[in-house]
């Protein structure tokens, strides 16, 4: 665990408003906040939700919280009674947002306070918008460190909530070749195919056979397209977040593509190795900009591969991920480059 982040600070500075017997923490921080909570004895159940498997595993050893990871909100508590305290960290993308407070409606009782919290890079503002026509009252309760802290109370219940009424369809054309896709908020890119994963799929070469892994799958934009052009190619799809591994089942399904999705922080989930490996490796945690994602990626992905096996990536151009690739295959060949993005290849000798 790391350092409160801001959005905790507000939380924990505001120790009053953190009492109740039954407590839901949904896309918590990598950071002490879920134990310095257990700390105060404010609650008789714990229970924090992520779809991150990375938040997962780093909070997997909280005392007394039950971490859950899903697609889909928790209920009630282990105790099977509503949750008294929903508290959630607002996230960056919009579409996610809206889907979330849907869901928290559905599993909330009359008696639900609801406490947002989150930078103001992150859109929070916007939720005093969303949420007053749907709560008897609101308020901002506290303001510091470029955060803000929101309570709504008496929220307007949903009957149910189904993930995919939120779902996208769509399809995409790549090099005269059309695959369909199906996205949900909070995947990369949701709803539209990005400059970068076009061009590797406009200007890499498709395997004639072998394993691929699909590292940061997304939606299963690449593992769809290649598989549908060649079905000798069997896939592991991996990301670390459920909505990703959720909607490339759903695509790889509508594409009639075969492959297996894997939840993983990093590689650190993968056994075996692979002919090819293909990723636009993400360089974002959160709001956060993390390039040690993507150089771990490249530098551990060698003992991942098949003796003249390759990998292939896109990149932001400025990304200096050259050196790394040097590392661990010696040499590299730009197999396509534009002001905006690279794609790189390797083969492991």
């Amino acid at each position: 665990m790391s350092q409160l982040t801001n959005p905790s600070k507000l939380l924990l500075r505001n120790e009053h408003s953190l009492e109740a017997d039954s407590i839901l923490v949904i896309n918590f921080s990598q950071d002490d906040f879920l134990q310095q909570l257990d700390a105060l004895n404010t609650c008789k159940t714990l229970t924090a939700f992520t779809n991150n498997f990375a938040t997962k595993a780093a909070a997997q050893h909280t005392h007394n919280c039950n971490i859950q990871l899903g697609i889909e909100l928790p209920k009630v508590d282990k105790n099977n009674k509503p949750f008294d305290l929903i508290i959630y960290y607002y996230p960056k993308a919009k579409a996610e947002a809206l889907m979330i407070l849907d869901n928290i409606r559905a599993v909330s009782s009359n008696e639900t306070r609801l406490l947002i919290v989150g930078e103001n890079k992150s859109g929070v503002k916007s939720s005093e918008k969303q949420l007053k026509p749907l709560c008897r009252f609101s308020n901002k309760i506290d303001s510091a460190r470029h955060c803000i802290l929101y309570q709504f109370n008496g929220l307007e219940l949903k009957e149910n909530f189904d993930i995919h009424q939120y779902q996208k369809t769509f399809e995409l054309l790549i090099k005269d070749h059309t695959i369909k896709v199906v996205s949900l908020p909070g995947v990369f890119n949701h709803g539209e195919l990005d400059l970068g994963t076009k061009l590797l799929l406009e200007t890499m070469s498709v395997p004639k056979s072998g394993q691929v892994l699909d590292f940061g799958c997304g939606a299963g934009i690449i593992s769809a397209y290649l598989g549908s052009l060649n079905d000798n190619l069997s896939f592991t799809c991996l990301d670390v977040s459920a909505l990703a591994t959720k909607a490339t089942e759903l695509t790889l399904a509508a594409n009639n593509v075969k492959g297996v999705c894997l939840l993983s922080d990093g590689l650190s989930k993968v056994s075996g190795k692979y002919e090819h490996i293909v990723s636009n490796p993400p360089f974002h945690t959160g709001l956060s900009t993390d390039y040690d994602i993507a150089e771990q990626f490249i530098i551990k992905s060698k003992q991942h591969l098949s003796s003249r096996g390759s990998i292939t990536i896109v990149a932001n151009s400025f990304l200096k991920y050259q050196p790394y690739l040097v590392q661990s295959y010696n040499q590299y060949a730009t197999v396509a480059k534009t002001n905006k993005f690279t794609v790189y290849q390797c083969i492991k000798k």
